[in-house]
């Protein structure tokens, strides 16, 4: 028993002075195990995987925060979850030798069958892989969505063609119109109603709102003054199917350095519609497979010579956030990029925009993509009630999901 603990004394040091060279690769957030969708847990469970990249096997923690509706965690005491909401002690597969840039694997359920975490309250929620020693050491971050059913909403969608504006080509004007109407029970107070959310795919950081204190041709909402509540959004635009990269064939895309798209270069698809896709999501091959490894992913296209903006690479590789860390690179009129993928299955897309600070301003999804009433996504459909109990907080009653089915 001393000699155990002696060397436990003299590894710790070790292990902690390792930590900062931790690297977490390729997260993944999903529900049960519908692994492309949006991570919403309607009574299941929330399971995370990645891989890490570390010399010594890492000390690391997984600490889950309770958000407001913009994603920020909250720093109100009771809706803490304190004892309930930090995961230790986690338990790690080893990768296959033959990948290089990761050597081990974690993945887990929540809540978890120890009984370490609970998510008792529903709203947005956010986990942080953190160190064990040190949880303001954070090394990555995701999101994901509690739903307690509370409130059953009729929601509709129905095509509409926008009027009143010139749009160039016409495609642009084609619009989804989403409408949720509901009855809010007895335990609600119609004063507290707060708004309407919609989150098209994976596009958490681009949702679209309506509120109860506006009303306009494109955000409408309507009370009667007693419990019945319409919302209804008018401009989403469908967009196109997403393009995708599949690197999963190890004698087909080989070397250090391979080709997101075999042909190379890529172009507008603005009068060409894509084939089915993940729905912004990505499938990775299984981390105990041998070949399960890390390419330099390049991506290229040649957009219109009418494009003015920068362009930048999105998808589910990064959140589909558009960031000025993937702004591609021009040169003759082709613009590119590496990145660093995993062998697997994304779906991505090229969109313009302007660099503005640390961020992109002036998004287009739909110079280089086009834009169907045939696109099939999934929408995620969120009310917010601002709750007043627990020192108040944005409490989500009413969630549905519905799909523009093609055709």
């Amino acid at each position: 028993m001393y000699r155990i603990i002696i060397l436990l004394i003299a590894v710790l040091p070790a292990v902690l002075y390792a930590q900062p060279d931790v690297t977490v690769k390729s997260l993944l957030a999903y529900p049960d195990e519908n692994v492309t969708e949006l991570p919403v847990i309607t009574g299941g469970k929330l399971t995370i995987e990645f891989d890490i990249e570390a010399q010594y096997v890492p000390q690391l923690s997984v600490v889950f925060r309770f958000c407001d509706k913009n994603w920020n965690p909250t720093g109100n005491l009771f809706l803490a979850n304190n004892g309930y909401n930090i995961y230790t002690d986690l338990d790690y597969s080893v990768l296959p030798v033959s990948v290089k840039e990761a050597r081990y694997h974690f993945t887990a359920s929540f809540p978890d069958k120890r009984g370490m975490i609970s998510f008792p309250f529903s709203g947005k929620w956010k986990f942080f892989i953190t160190g064990a020693y040190d949880t303001s050491r954070v090394y990555a971050s995701g999101k994901f969505v509690v739903i307690k059913g509370e409130l059953p909403m009729n929601v509709s969608l129905t095509k509409e063609k926008l009027e009143g504006g010139t749009y160039f080509p016409t495609e642009l004007a084609y619009v989804f119109n989403i409408t949720a109407d509901f009855n809010l029970p007895e335990k609600f107070y119609p004063s507290f109603v707060d708004h309407m959310e919609i989150i098209e795919n994976h596009k958490t950081d681009y949702p679209y709102i309506v509120d109860r204190i506006s009303n306009t041709n494109q955000r409408q909402f309507y009370w009667n003054g007693d419990r019945k509540f319409t919302f209804t959004i008018r401009d989403i635009r469908p967009g196109n199917e997403y393009r995708q990269t599949d690197i999963r064939d190890y004698n087909k895309f080989t070397g250090e350095t391979v080709k997101a798209q075999f042909d190379g270069l890529e172009y507008s698809r603005f009068f060409k519609e894509g084939s089915p896709d993940l729905n912004g999501g990505e499938i990775l091959l299984n981390y105990k497979n041998d070949y399960a490894t890390y390419k330099k992913v390049a991506f290229s296209i040649r957009p219109p010579n009418d494009i003015y903006n920068d362009v930048f690479l999105v998808g589910a590789f990064n959140n589909w956030e558009v960031t000025p860390e993937y702004k591609m690179v021009q040169a003759g009129g082709i613009y590119s990029i590496t990145t660093i993928l995993k062998r697997g299955i994304y779906d991505y897309q090229y969109v313009t925009g302007e660099i503005s600070g640390n961020s992109v301003k002036d998004i287009d999804w739909y110079t280089l993509e086009g834009n169907d009433w045939a696109t099939a996504n999934y929408y995620y459909v969120f009310l917010y009630y601002n709750d007043q109990d627990l020192g108040g907080y944005d409490h989500i009653i009413g969630y549905a999901k519905i799909y523009s089915n093609k055709g």
